[in-house]
């Protein structure tokens, strides 16, 4: 088997259908793949849609809801292929995007992960690969100067970058193994960051290419009702990731740095028309104090303990 599509999803039954039916339309007719699709204990219909499908796909229906990094890593030891595309439900890879990925992989056999282009659903290219974390990017974002100097997509040509995010992202199976996976300490965020950082440490290259392009509904970012709990685990995790391999007490003394421009911003949204001080002000404090609060994390636990009720 030389692809697999790798499926996660979570109450993302409006989305789902489009993500599998882009696969369908996108694979060229001679590659050989598989589909696999993990659905996180949804409970919309997922999985039951899924099966109405009647086609060849591998489906994973978990009983209780785990993480973003745990429900990969799962995907990756249960696929055949030697490349696994990993995919959200909110996802669909556009015509020539698994040539283009597949290609960058096998003509450079230091590459363990590729990723496309990601574009939002009125086709605007959006950011999706950075430099590392670290104190030089918490020092561009202090001074608002991420987009210049942290953002390494757009432009046109492949080229390593520090780590690309996973809503389409190509893996080659041997290095992911080799890495031991994804760490499922990071419940979602910067789980794909921490992904990429070891395979750089053990070697491995992540490429960006541009030429792959995959349509991102984002459908997290647009959860209104959750965003508090987002905001948490986002920041629960990239602080998770500096103490890892920062270290502990470099990520304290960057905290500050990284609420600051949140901190700005909340200030003028309280003069600018169509923006959310509070939205702001909630980024900045879970910056400074990235243990308070209830995350995502939580809100799984309290779910799969209902349904142990």
């Amino acid at each position: 088997m030389l692809v697999s599509y790798c499926v996660v999803n979570t109450n993302g039954r409006e989305l789902l259908p489009a993500c599998l039916e882009a696969i369908e339309r996108t694979t060229p007719s001679d590659l050989e793949h598989e589909i696999l699709v993990l659905d996180n204990a949804s409970d919309d219909g997922s999985a039951e849609a899924v099966r109405a499908l009647g086609r060849d796909i591998h489906l994973i229906a978990l009983d209780r809801r785990t993480g973003k990094a745990a429900n990969d890593s799962r995907l990756l030891q249960e696929a055949k292929g030697e490349f696994c595309l990993l995919l959200n439900e909110d996802s669909e890879v556009q015509p020539g995007a698994v040539a283009a990925l597949l290609g960058a992989l096998q003509s450079d056999r230091e590459a363990a992960a590729a990723g496309a282009q990601l574009l939002a659903p009125d086709g605007r290219e959006v950011p999706c690969a950075w430099r590392l974390p670290g104190p030089q990017t918490t020092l561009a974002g202090a001074f608002f100067l991420h987009r210049r100097l942290t953002v390494e997509s757009g432009g046109t040509g492949i080229r390593p970058v520090g780590w690309v995010q996973s809503s389409a992202m190509m893996v080659r199976r041997e290095a992911a193994e080799q890495v031991g996976w994804l760490d499922p300490e990071f419940f979602v965020y910067s789980d794909e960051t921490d992904f990429c950082k070891r395979l750089g440490d053990a070697g491995w290259k992540i490429l960006f290419v541009p030429s792959a392009r995959a349509v991102h509904h984002d459908q997290m970012a647009q959860d209104a009702a959750g965003i508090e709990r987002r905001i948490v685990e986002y920041h629960r995790n990239r602080d998770r990731y500096l103490r890892k391999h920062q270290g502990r007490t470099e990520a304290v003394l960057l905290r500050p740095l990284l609420a600051w421009p949140h901190l700005l911003r909340a200030v003028a949204a309280v003069f600018l028309p169509g923006h959310s001080p509070w939205r702001y002000w909630l980024h900045a404090r879970q910056a400074l104090f990235p243990g308070r609060g209830e995350g995502i994390r939580e809100a799984a636990e309290a779910y799969n303990r209902a349904l142990g009720s």
